[in-house]
């Protein structure tokens, strides 16, 4: 449902409060409490069976006896009441309840459970938002509003925080009282029956009042239309997440490697990080992110200037900077010889700028100043240790005075406990970041520049590798049929490998062999020495049950080997049906690295895609990393560099970098399976060989099941390569029509540029002399699953010459349309098949309504609108725009 109706939640004209009493100490009198303090505008209706007067104020004994219809219930009564107020307060016409009240089907209980659907069932036909049950409540300081039982109310402010914890919240409350950070929301979401993170991410991307966003995330339970959101979120405003469970405890048991290795954490963690979100590992981390993010200042770089008054706490700044990965910036002669002038001749010379322990504010003033018109810095730490020489107050007013109304990125620590309290209430004032360590300091740096580098790759542009994949995707369906036909879920390794061979991935030449004699004579066909295998559809993990031999030299070694592995898998695995064997060539490749590729199945985010360091030593090793397919090349090399052996495929010493770029493309060719063949259920490449002259996988082995239904989606849609068609104008001129990818950013700015002037300020309502990179990125990567946009091109395929898109809201209800043809194009019929095409998809989609802005000057657009069937509003003479609305 997403944001529908959440406006009542934050923006309501009037709130019942369902439960309030005023026995002392009970949540319904602490709700009564915040509720009527927070400063709410508008009036406040309680209800209680009992009273007369609630905190001085008329109460109601029924929801039917309220004179307005609040927009907002906030409902504190025993479980079994909650289903039948909720039926009535939509029936007043309420568009949203917090449930306080426990008692939902925590822990599972059946009868919770029960009550908790008639809740969500009751609220269904008035399409009434429920934010828990099972929670502290929401705040929103800019309404006036505290719908919680919370301890205190925060002041405003521009950071939301999320959580499924009321502890956390109330925590996090108390720790930002203190320091006077401010809030736009917070929400506690509770059992999230209804309203959950997904839906606050999409309302609070678009909310004015919110800059920053703190998640404490316990679960997901949407995983597309989280990351959907979370995505969207992401590349408007910085968003922070702290997830609660952070074991592997929780890894199920499988067949394969990856289904092992891959624990729950590993996949949270790739969702956050493909989302663009920050994670940080505890509540001590998000406590400082809130503060950081609160004072609104933002970084460009990982490059660090320091400025102190103290050499060992630069050293350990320096230290901490570097366990972060940051880098200490590079301070240009023009900088130095400013810094010459001012400090005394034994300054440090460098950075970290040491002005000695009796520097004075003045000194400080004019360090800082010259940092501050360093390029080559992309943030400046300002330190401060108490001495007996020098005033720290005035060392931190300089730094204010100095800043003055910039907003430039300056952290500051001054160090101590009594000495720099005032210093940090100054700060604090400001809305100067400050710190009580180096530690945290660093830390928050690192924040910033993080969420600065997660911005740079989501906006990122990859290469085009629809040339490099040759996919025969019958072929491996072809395989997975006849081993389904034939009572079998798991895949031999011939089977598998011609799967894999079927989307380009290299495999090594196999005969199957039935006999100890076949197996001699493939051996003879392949070449010397040989590798043999076992061939058992019950024997998953061969090397532990003896059935693996390798570099064999000759006929009879093969014959022997062949006998003696039939006698040892007898007697470790007695049950199993051994089919026979599968003779290889022994590949040489001296130096080659042993990597593990997998898919394996999360229950909540679906598919994922495992890669790491492989052999038969995996699980022990541990170096692996979990993405969220699809990939492109730059997910997959950002997967790659997040293990240690990526350290090794670079090359070191005598021994040379191996191929990565086919290394890359081999992970894309596996994204493209998992979103292919939808029967896959598990899979392991261990190991796939990789060096200087490219990859080839050793061993492969595929689990697949016969329901289709059994798969999670992916948690993000892939590439709808169905899409695809070939169009014919009424001019009789034919199109390749497709959706819209990431490597068209270029051939889309040349649509741009080949555009006239005026017709791209009829497009974008205004005149664009440049397309940089973000702004075309922001075009040619959509998600999906809520936006769609078609490029037609000619033939040749090498041109886009019209460009149709959709933005969904999060509901799916309305949709926004736009649409461009290149100005040579004009008057061909294409514009009309481009929109017949998206108002097709939109119904396709279940979407009920299509519109859009057009400027009145636009008349052929406004003559097709009406052609197709929009209606035309308002017609408001003065108005520079209309709007087009077509009912689907």
């Amino acid at each position: 449902m997403s944001i529908r109706n959440l406006d009542a939640l934050f923006s309501p004209t009037t709130i019942a409060l369902i439960g309030a009493s005023n026995r002392p100490g009970s949540v319904g009198a602490v709700l009564a409490r915040n509720l009527f303090e927070g400063g709410f505008a508008g009036p406040i209706l309680t209800v209680n069976p009992h009273e007369r007067a609630i905190r001085s104020t008329l109460n109601y004994h029924a929801v039917s006896e309220l004179p307005l219809a609040p927009d907002l219930a906030i409902i504190a009564t025993p479980p079994d009441t909650v289903p039948e107020l909720v039926r009535e307060l939509g029936e007043r016409g309420c568009r949203a309840a917090v449930v306080i009240t426990a008692g939902f089907g925590e822990g599972e209980r059946a009868d919770g459970l029960a009550l908790k659907q008639a809740m969500l069932e009751a609220a269904r036909p008035y399409l009434m938002r429920i934010v828990g049950p099972n929670c502290l409540g929401i705040l929103a300081p800019h309404r006036g509003i505290n719908a919680s039982f919370a301890h205190l109310t925060p002041q405003q402010g521009d950071v939301a925080f999320v959580t499924q914890s009321g502890a956390v919240a109330t925590s996090i409350l108390d720790w930002a009282s203190a320091r006077g950070i401010g809030f736009s929301h917070v929400v506690s979401l509770g059992s999230m029956s209804d309203v959950d993170f997904g839906d606050m991410l999409d309302y609070l991307a678009l909310d004015p009042k919110t800059r920053s966003i703190l998640l404490y995330v316990e679960a997901i339970d949407e995983a597309r239309k989280f990351l959907s959101a979370a995505r969207m979120a992401s590349r408007n405003k910085p968003v922070m997440v702290v997830k609660a469970g952070r074991s592997d405890a929780g890894a199920k048991a499988a067949l394969s490697h990856t289904g092992a290795l891959a624990g729950s954490d590993a996949v949270y963690d790739a969702a956050f990080r493909r989302a663009g979100m920050l994670r940080v590992d505890t509540l001590d981390e998000l406590f400082q992110a809130a503060g950081t993010l609160a004072t609104g200042i933002r970084v460009k770089g990982d490059r660090l200037a320091i400025l102190t008054n103290g050499g060992g706490i630069g050293v350990l700044a320096v230290d901490e900077l570097a366990d972060m990965h940051g880098r200490l910036a590079e301070l240009s002669e023009a900088t130095l010889a400013r810094l010459d002038a001012l400090l005394p001749r034994t300054w440090s010379h460098a950075n970290p700028v040491d002005i000695l322990g009796d520097a004075p504010g003045e000194r400080y003033a004019g360090a800082l100043e010259a940092l501050l018109e360093e390029r080559g810095a992309d943030a400046i730490f300002v330190m401060n240790c108490p001495v007996a020489v020098a005033d720290s107050l005035d060392a931190a007013q300089a730094v204010v005075d100095t800043l003055g109304t910039r907003r430039a990125a300056v952290l500051t620590c001054w160090l101590g406990e009594g000495a720099p309290a005032e210093a940090r209430r100054l700060f604090a004032a400001k809305r100067i970041p400050t710190y009580e360590t180096p530690e945290q300091a660093i830390r928050a740096f690192w924040h910033l520049s993080s969420y600065w580098r997660n911005q740079q790759a989501l906006m990122e542009t990859p290469p085009a590798v629809s040339d490099a994949l040759s996919i025969d995707q019958a072929s491996a369906n072809a395989v997975i049929d006849s081993v389904l036909a034939d009572g079998r879920s798991v895949l031999t390794e011939p089977e598998a490998t011609a799967v894999l061979a079927a989307y380009g991935i290299p495999t090594v030449p196999a005969i199957v062999a039935r006999t100890p004699q076949e197996a001699s004579e493939a051996a003879q066909k392949l070449g010397f020495p040989a590798v043999l295998k076992i061939l058992s559809r019950d024997i998953s993990h061969k090397s532990d049950a003896g059935g693996v031999q390798l570099n064999l030299a000759s006929s009879a070694a093969v014959t022997q080997a062949a006998e003696d592995m039939l006698a040892t898998v007898r007697q470790v695995a007695p049950g199993a049906c051994v089919d026979g064997f599968n003779v290889q060539p022994m590949i040489r490749r001296p130096g080659a690295h042993e990597l593990i590729l997998g898919v394996a199945e999360d229950n909540v985010f679906g598919p994922i895609i495992l890669f790491g360091q492989g052999g038969t030593a995996v699980e022990v090793i541990g170096d692996r990393v979990v993405g969220l397919p699809p990939l492109n090349p730059l997910l997959a090399q950002e997967m790659i560099q997040a293990t240690r052996i990526s350290r090794l495929l670079r090359g070191y010493r005598d021994r040379p970098a191996a191929d990565l770029g086919a290394i890359t493309l081999t992970l894309v060719k596996l994204s493209q399976l998992v979103s292919d063949l939808d029967r896959v259920a598990e899979l392991d490449i261990n190991p796939l060989l990789a060096d200087a002259s490219g990859v080839i996988a050793l061993d492969a082995r595929i689990v697949v099941r016969a329901d289709r239904s059994q798969r999670h989606p992916l948690a993000i849609r892939p590439y709808p390569q169905q899409l695809e068609q070939s169009i014919e104008t009424r001019s009789g001129q034919h199109y390749f029509l497709r959706p819209i990818r990431p490597e068209d950013e270029g051939a889309l700015v040349d649509m741009f540029r080949h555009s006239s002037p005026a017709d791209v300020r009829l497009r974008f309502f205004a005149a664009i002399r440049g397309f940089d990179h973000a702004f075309a990125a922001r075009l040619s990567q959509i998600d999906y699953d809520r936006e769609m946009a078609f490029v037609a091109m000619p033939p040749d395929k090498k041109d886009i010459v019209g460009v149709v898109r959709l933005f969904a809201d999060p509901d799916k209800e309305k949709a926004e349309f736009a649409i461009m043809v290149r100005s040579d194009m004009k008057a061909t019929g294409l514009g009309y098949r481009l929109m017949q095409r998206i108002l097709d998809y939109a119904r396709d989609s279940g979407i009920r309504q299509v519109f859009a802005d057009v400027l009145r000057e636009n008349r052929p657009m406004l003559q097709m609108a009406d052609e197709l069937g929009f209606e035309t509003q308002p017609m408001d003479e003065e108005a520079d725009s209309v709007t087009v609305t077509l009912a689907l």
